[in-house]
């Protein structure tokens, strides 16, 4: 599998002379563990554009193969040339907050000059991958491989490749209703509850809302999902928040001793599991947000936090479409007859 990553501060390769003179210096191509079909996920990087890495899991050995080119006059003088595996979190309103949480180095190559091509295998085992690839809006966690090659009093040769890490968690315990009551005195007092406070990142949001007492004119009912960031914390902590979904559960009026009943489907949207605190530097939490509009506009709300995990992961191995022909090929005599019942009947 071979991604192209466009991020990261040293994403361009530099590759002018220390004169700025001569031009590239070397191609360097980075494979990252060469299992066939292996499954690749979506990233974006901070332009908004979007490009695909492999995915691995927290506990996946990270190997490969690095094959440096010379390209001026087939020679490559060096200083060395190096192989990271690197964790990063960036944050983006503060830039001296952002670093790395993991940074393996080895020496691939000692100093002298390269006269050809040459491929370099790569392994970094037993690394701890214990938090996910995360991008959000004012923060940002990532993991890449960078080679460089160190050239004296040239500019150094360096490019990045990177991939996405995801980690399944334990199920929780078993869950009970979470309700609670929002109401203004003598005018409105509703009951809302939703099955349970903990969903997998493909559930299915179930609730109830109930109106005791209806003394304004409600004409919009609405549920909104959720996203908090906050990065630090205490006085000095900052918060981004996001509305993922936003549906109306109900259009009209209600009457005392309604009940209206909830149902949102998590699967469609693009979330990541709760992160309490990551590497001390920032959590994210999510919420319901139950919102009432009456005839004036005036808007009543109730929000309750639930926490998301992930239950299991999809396939890491790309699963593609087989011919007609092909499954015809490998059909059994058992099946053949079925296949040929079932014609029949048509």
């Amino acid at each position: 599998v071979s991604t192209q990553s466009t991020w990261g501060l040293f994403q361009q390769e530099m590759v002018s002379s220390f004169f700025g003179f001569g031009g590239p210096v070397a191609e360097v191509n980075i494979i990252i563990n060469e299992v066939p079909k292996r499954r690749k996920v979506p990233l974006k990087d901070k332009n908004g554009n979007q490009y695909k890495v492999p995915l691995f899991t927290m506990n996946e050995d990270i190997t490969g193969k690095v094959t440096v080119k010379p390209l001026k006059d087939k020679r490559l003088d060096h200083q060395g040339i190096r192989i990271e595996l690197i964790g990063h979190i960036d944050i983006t309103h503060d830039k001296g907050q952002s670093g790395d949480f993991v940074s393996i180095a080895r020496e691939l190559e000692p100093p002298g000059a390269l006269h050809d091509d040459k491929t370099y295998e790569f392994a970094f085992s037993k690394v701890e991958k214990s938090f996910e690839t995360y991008v959000g809006v004012g923060v940002q966690l990532r993991y890449f491989v960078r080679v460089t090659i160190n050239r004296g009093y040239s500019s150094k040769v360096i490019k990045e490749e990177e991939f996405s890490v995801n980690n399944v968690e334990p199920e929780p315990e078993s869950q009970s209703l979470i309700k609670m009551e929002v109401g203004i005195e003598d005018c409105l007092h509703i009951e809302f509850e939703y099955n349970k406070g903990k969903y997998h990142l493909k559930d299915c949001v179930l609730g109830k809302v109930y109106f005791l007492l209806v003394k304004i004119k409600i004409k919009i009912m609405e549920l909104q999902l959720i996203r908090r960031e906050t990065i630090g914390a205490g006085a000095s902590a900052h918060t981004e928040s996001e509305t993922l979904a936003k549906f109306e559960v109900m259009d009209g009026a209600p009457v005392r001793g309604e009940c209206i009943p909830i149902r949102l489907f998590l699967k469609g949207y693009d979330l990541t599991p709760s992160y309490k605190s990551v590497n001390n530097k920032f959590s994210v939490r999510y919420y319901l947000n139950l919102v009432l509009i009456d005839e004036e506009d005036r808007r009543y709300f109730k929000q309750q936090e639930i926490t998301l995990w992930r239950k299991k992961l999809q396939n890491l191995h790309s699963i593609h479409p087989v011919s007609y022909t092909h499954l015809r090929a490998h059909e059994t005599l058992r099946y053949l007859v079925c296949r040929l019942l079932l014609e029949k009947k048509k």
